[in-house]
């Protein structure tokens, strides 16, 4: 059975076709998809396809990803969720967007900071990563606001429109959160 996560504003939860009209909504927007390695979405169908991958990497134990709700209202603002899951090593890595609409209003650290301990905790993890553009300024505050040290750069490691970017590599250990 699908976890569901709560927070003082949030509820974190399956993400199913219900929520293809509203992954669309962000993921076809530029300024959402710039850091993301991948390109924008130019119809509802790729949302839907999207929501099929959440579904199978959960069923498949690769990953789990939630919608992320505000409580008392209809939708989600975003997902948050682990993928490059290894049972076997106890790690993952955590990926994560909202809509602009709903940015710098503490959302994305509400629900980093609840999957962060459902991982160390319900998931046994023991190391959880992070995989960040050198220019996604506001990804890479938020990552060391709740504990994440940078380990390197990876060159060229993730493409955006044909341009191969260099990103950073964070990490957290269960032990020093």
């Amino acid at each position: 059975m699908f976890p569901k996560l709560e927070t003082e504003r949030l509820l974190l939860k399956e993400i199913t076709t219900d929520d293809a009209e509203d992954i669309f909504a962000y993921f076809s927007d530029d300024n959402v998809t710039r850091y993301y390695g991948q390109d924008t979405l130019k119809d509802i169908k790729q949302a839907e396809k999207f929501i099929d991958l959440f579904s199978k990497n959960y069923a498949e134990k690769r990953g789990i990803r939630w919608g992320i709700q505000k409580k008392g209202f209809k939708g989600i603002i975003g997902t948050i969720g682990f993928h490059a899951w290894s049972p076997n090593h106890k790690r993952a890595e955590i990926g994560y967007e909202i809509h602009p609409d709903h940015w710098r209003n503490g959302y994305a650290l509400e629900a980093l900071s609840k999957i962060l301990s459902y991982g160390f905790d319900d998931m046994s993890l023991t190391r959880i990563g992070a995989i960040v553009f050198v220019d996604n300024v506001a990804s890479s505050k938020l990552l060391t606001k709740v504990g994440f040290q940078k380990e390197g750069v990876l060159r060229d490691y993730m493409y955006q429109n044909n341009k191969a970017h260099d990103t950073f590599i964070y990490s957290i250990l269960k032990n020093q959160k």
